[in-house]
C-alpha cells in the first residue's frame, strides 16, 4: 500500500511511496497528527541523487520491522531538500549546533512537534552496529524513551537551540563604514594558503569543484592584468585547478559533464551523481578560462559539457531536469566503469593503443576491480610513444569516444530527477548564456532563451515566482536563490541577445525580490518570501554551500541591473546587502567568494558597454572575445523602442552603429566606429 508521499510530485519522495513507513510530506498534517498522539516527529531529509540515501532506505524505510518501530514510535516526515531547501537549511544548521558536526544527507532529524524544534539529530545511522554507531532501531527506541521522561531537558534544550538561532545572523556594519577591499586582498591570501600545487584545488579530500572560487582567482588575475606586476599565480591557481578536474574522472570522458565531487585529492575517483547546479556555474567557469587563457583544452571541456545538458538533461518544455543519481542496477558508478578488455572490443586495436595510454587502462584498476576513466597520460607523449602524429591521437580519441557513447548508451542509465527547479535552471541558463557568445554557438543560447521562456510561461503564477515545476504543477513558493539567480542569468542572457520581454521578466523578478525578502532593518534578503509558511527560523545565509550565495548573487545582480537602468533603489539595496555581511566578509572571505565578486564591483562598478544600430551584433561578438569580468556588452537593435530607464536614452538614427561606455554614472560620449570602440575596450 502507499503512504501519505503517492500523491506528492518530487521523483525522491516518490521512490519512498511504498515503503511500510508511514510517510507524511512536510505540512501541517504531519504535525497535527503529532501533536494528537503525543508522538515526536522523526525527519528524513534527502534527494534522489544521495548514494546514502538510498542505502538507508534500502536498509532500513524498506524493512518492515524498522517501519513498524517508527510508525509506533513518531510521526514521520520525509522531505526532498531539493524542493524544500528552507526545511533543509534550518535542520542542517540544528545538526550542526547539536552534535558540533557538519551535516549532509540523509539528514535524520527527531522534533517535538508542537515548535518543530529539534532535540536530537544525525546523518545517516546503518541497520546494524557498525561505524561507530549504533543501529537504527537502538537509536528510535532510545529517543523515544528520553523524548517520553526527558519532557523539561527536550524543552530547556529547544529554547537553548533557539537563542541560538536568534543570534546567527551578523550584525550590519556601522553606517559610517567605509567598506575596503581589505577582504579581497585576504581572500587572495588565504586561498593561497590552502592551494594544492600538484593537483589544483582547494583544501584536502574530498575536493568539490567550488566554480565561484576559481572565478575569484581569475576575476583577481584580471584585475592585475594591466599593473606592472600581474598577479600571474593567480591564474596558475586557476588553470591548474581547471585543468586537474577536466582530466580527472570528476568529468565524464565519454558522455560529457561533471559528477559532484572527488573523494580523493587527485579528481579521479567521484560520487558519481550530476547535478545541475554543479554543471551550469562549471560551463560558465570553463567558458570564461578558454576566453582568458585561449586553452583548446576548457573550450572543449565546455562544449562537452554543453553538448550533455542539452542532450541528458534539457527537457521538451525547454527546461531542464535536476541531477542523474549515482547508482545503477543498485551499484554506485556501475554506469561509468569498464574494463580494458571492453573498451578493447569496442573501440578496435588500433585505436585501444591510444585509449589504453590517454586513460590508463595498462595500470591496476581504480575503482573496485574496474576502471573509471581518467586522463593518465598527454597527447604528445602518446603521439611519441607511438610514432605518430598528434592529429592522429585526437582523432583516435574522438573516434573511440563515439563509439564507448553509443555502447554505454545500451546500458542501464541511472535515475534521473526530472523535477526542473527555477534555481538551478537559472544557473543552466546563465552557463549556457556565457558559453554560447564565448564559444560562438548560437544553440546554446537558443537553449538558454527557451528556458528563462520556460520559466516564465510555467513558474510566474499570479505574479509570483515558484520554486519547482513537476507533471505540469507548478510547487511552493519561490525562494531567494530562485530571484536572484534568475536576474542574474537574464542579465547574462541579454548580453549574448537581447530581449526586452526578458529584460522586463528581469526587472520584475528584481521588484520581488525588494518586496518580499529585503531586511527592511539590517539589510540583506531573507532566504524565504515574508507571506511563506511560518517556521522555527527564517535563515539570511550568507555563505557559499553547494550553491553561490543567494545575498552575494543577489547584491551582485541588482548592482548590475541598478547600473544598466540607472535605478539606485537596486544599487541602495545592493548596499545595504554588501553592510549586513561586512563583518562575515572581512572574517571569513574564502567562504564568501560571491559577496565578494559584488564587493569588487560595488568599490569598482562595471563597466557597460551598449551598442545600437546595424552592426551592432558584430561588434558585440568582437568585443565579446575578450575576458573582462567586469565588463558587460549589450548589443540592441536600432529597432528596439521604449525601453526602460537609460536605455531609452541609447538611441541610433538611421540605423547608424554607435556604441555608449558608462562606467558607474560616468558616461562617455558615443562612438562611431569598431575602431574607436576597440581603442576604448
Amino acid at each position: 500500500m502507499s503512504n501519505r508521499l503517492a500523491e506528492e510530485t518530487s521523483p525522491y519522495l516518490l521512490q519512498h511511496a511504498d515503503n511500510p513507513v508511514h510517510w507524511y510530506p512536510w505540512g501541517d498534517e504531519a504535525f497535527a497528527a503529532a501533536r494528537a498522539s503525543g508522538k515526536p516527529v522523526l525527519l528524513s531529509i534527502g534527494y534522489s541523487a544521495c548514494h546514502w540515501c538510498h542505502v538507508m532506505a534500502h536498509e532500513s524505510f524498506e524493512d518492515e520491522a524498522t517501519a513498524e518501530l517508527m510508525n509506533r514510535l513518531f510521526v514521520n516526515i520525509k522531505v526532498d531538500r531539493e524542493e524544500r531547501p528552507d526545511v533543509d537549511r534550518i535542520y542542517q544548521t540544528a545538526h550542526q549546533l547539536l552534535t558540533q558536526r557538519g551535516g549532509g544527507w540523509p539528514l535524520t532529524m527527531f522534533l517535538d512537534a508542537n515548535d518543530q524544534r529539534p532535540f536530537f539529530g544525525g546523518t545517516y545511522f546503518p541497520k546494524e552496529r557498525r561505524y561507530g554507531m549504533p543501529s537504527f532501531g537502538e537509536l528510535l527506541s532510545s529517543v523515544a524513551t528520553f523524548y517520553a521522561e526527558k519532557a523539561d531537558d527536550v524543552q530547556q534544550q529547544a529554547e537553548r537551540l533557539s537563542e541560538v538561532f536568534s543570534r546567527l545572523d551578523p550584525a550590519p556594519a556601522d553606517k559610517e563604514l567605509v567598506m575596503s577591499a581589505a577582504p579581497l586582498t585576504k581572500v587572495r591570501e588565504q586561498l593561497a594558503q590552502s592551494f594544492d600545487g600538484d593537483f589544483g584545488g582547494f583544501g584536502g579530500a574530498p575536493k568539490f569543484p567550488h566554480p565561484g572560487t576559481v572565478e575569484r582567482m581569475l576575476r583577481h588575475w584580471r584585475k592585475t592584468a594591466q599593473d606592472a606586476e600581474p598577479d600571474i599565480d593567480a591564474l596558475f591557481m586557476a588553470s591548474l585547478t581547471l585543468t586537474r578536474m577536466a582530466e580527472g574522472g570528476l568529468f565524464d570522458h565519454v558522455g560529457g559533464g561533471f559528477c559532484r565531487y572527488s573523494v580523493d585529492r587527485y579528481w579521479q575517483i567521484p560520487h558519481f551523481e550530476k547535478m545541475l547546479y554543479d554543471n551550469g556555474p562549471l560551463l560558465a567557469l570553463y567558458a570564461q578560462a578558454h576566453l582568458a587563457t585561449g586553452e583548446i583544452a576548457f573550450a572543449r571541456t565546455a562544449n562537452e559539457t554543453a553538448d550533455w545538458l542539452l542532450s541528458d538533461m534539457r527537457a521538451p518544455n525547454g527546461g531542464f531536469y535536476s541531477s542523474r543519481d549515482a547508482d545503477s542496477e543498485g551499484e554506485e558508478g556501475r554506469f561509468y566503469v569498464w574494463t580494458p578488455d571492453d573498451v578493447k572490443a569496442v573501440v578496435g586495436d588500433d585505436d585501444f593503443a591510444v585509449v589504453e595510454l590517454r586513460f590508463g587502462l595498462n595500470k591496476n584498476a581504480n575503482f573496485e576491480g574496474h576502471w573509471h576513466l581518467a586522463v593518465r597520460e598527454s597527447i604528445p607523449n602518446i603521439a611519441s610513444a607511438l610514432k605518430l602524429e598528434v592529429t592522429d591521437v585526437e582523432a583516435a580519441l574522438a573516434r573511440a569516444r563515439k563509439k564507448l557513447f553509443d555502447e554505454r548508451a545500451g546500458r542501464v542509465h541511472p535515475g534521473r530527477d526530472d523535477k526542473q527547479l527555477t534555481s538551478w535552471n537559472a544557473l543552466a541558463i546563465r552557463g549556457l548564456a556565457i558559453a554560447g557568445r564565448s564559444l560562438q554557438r548560437d544553440d546554446l543560447v537558443d537553449a538558454a532563451a527557451d528556458a528563462v521562456d520556460f520559466l516564465r510561461s510555467n513558474l510566474l503564477v499570479d505574479g509570483r515566482l515558484f520554486a519547482s515545476f513537476k507533471d505540469g504543477r507548478a510547487r511552493f513558493p519561490a525562494y531567494l536563490d530562485d530571484h536572484a539567480f534568475l536576474v542574474d542569468a537574464i542579465l547574462e542572457l541579454l548580453q549574448s541577445r537581447w530581449s526586452t520581454a526578458q529584460l522586463t521578466f528581469a526587472i520584475e523578478v528584481a521588484e520581488l525580490l525588494l518586496a518580499h525578502f529585503e531586511d527592511g532593518d539590517n539589510g540583506g534578503f531573507f532566504f524565504t518570501a515574508d507571506d511563506h509558511e511560518q517556521l522555527m527560523h527564517r535563515p539570511k545565509t550568507l555563505a557559499d554551500e553547494s550553491m553561490p550565495s543567494g545575498n552575494g548573487v543577489a547584491a551582485f545582480a541588482l548592482q548590475r541591473l541598478g547600473h544598466l537602468l540607472g535605478e539606485h533603489r537596486y544599487l541602495d539595496a545592493a548596499e545595504r546587502a554588501l553592510r549586513s555581511a561586512w563583518k562575515a566578509m572581512d572574517e571569513y572571505p574564502h567562504g564568501h567568494v560571491t559577496l565578494l565578486h559584488a564587493l569588487e564591483e560595488y568599490l569598482a562598478p562595471p563597466e557597460i558597454v551598449i551598442i545600437r544600430g546595424s552592426d551592432a551584433d558584430h561588434w558585440r561578438d568582437a568585443a565579446a572575445r575578450l575576458y573582462a569580468s567586469t565588463r558587460m556588452l549589450f548589443s540592441i537593435g536600432a529597432d528596439e523602442e521604449e525601453l526602460p530607464g537609460l536605455l531609452a536614452e541609447r538611441k541610433s538614427a538611421d540605423g547608424e552603429t554607435l556604441a555608449y561606455r558608462c562606467v558607474g554614472t560616468h558616461c562617455e560620449l558615443p562612438v562611431r566606429t569598431w575602431e574607436s570602440l576597440a581603442a576604448l575596450l
